[in-house]
């Protein structure tokens, strides 16, 4: 595939020229403090298929955020040039995705994170040179999976959630996966600003299942545009 990126980003790369943390969160970003880390939101596309996005699943054996979805990503190393560099280097460790397979095109707006102090700044890549992924770690990713973007808008697979202290925002539920909390507030932001998102009804909440039960059933709501969930 080209590096040039495909007709369809064009929308969303023109509206992040002007997104604010306010886009995506309701809570300001501290001007110090927290966390510095990163995450790789990767557009890709499958013949056929469409334009799909890169998450993992955490393994339900982990002390945080056990089987949770997740983009790739985590904590900024010393030897980090700059949240992009965090963000593929931990897509390597995590999946083995191969950095020159990725053309970078956006920072997005640093987010904080208060249950975790993480400040994390979203990387957006275009995936020009898609090949197979995997988890590299077993006992920290259970698995790996494009998501089309056709089926997160479906309204059919979109929820909101309610965590146990009281916190409620958008969630998708797609091949199984119950995506909520960070992820899917990045998500249904960026569906938004892409000019993909279809419309849901919102009536739909579901009380978050306990770490390791099986995702709330296909559902279908409006995007929440409240997002402050932990880093998942």
């Amino acid at each position: 595939m080209s590096r040039t990126p495909p007709p369809w980003m064009q929308p969303l790369l023109s509206r992040l020229g002007s997104a604010r943390a306010e886009d995506f969160t309701r809570i300001a970003t501290p001007a110090s403090g927290g966390r510095e880390s990163a995450v790789l939101v990767l557009l890709g596309e499958e013949p056929g298929a469409g334009p799909d996005v890169l998450v993992l699943q955490r393994a339900a054996t982990l002390r945080n955020h056990a089987g949770q979805p997740a983009f790739p990503g985590g904590a900024a190393d010393p030897g980090d040039a700059d949240s992009a560099a965090t963000a593929l280097r931990e897509a390597n460790e995590e999946v083995d995705l191969d950095p020159a397979s990725v053309t970078v095109l956006a920072e997005l707006p640093r987010l904080w994170i208060p249950v975790s102090d993480f400040v994390v700044t979203p990387v957006l890549g275009w995936w020009h040179r898609p090949h197979r992924v995997h988890p590299r770690e077993p006992a920290e990713v259970a698995h790996v999976a494009r998501l089309p973007v056709a089926e997160l808008v479906a309204p059919e697979n979109r929820l909101r959630v309610r965590h146990p202290s009281g916190w409620i925002g958008p969630a998708f539920s797609v091949r199984g996966m119950l995506v909520w909390g960070f992820t899917a507030g990045v998500l249904a932001a960026l569906l938004e600003m892409g000019g993909w998102a279809r419309p849901w009804p919102d009536d739909r909440v579901v009380d978050l299942p306990p770490a390791g039960a099986a995702p709330a059933p296909s559902a279908g709501t409006d995007a929440a545009d409240e997002m402050a969930g932990p880093l998942a």
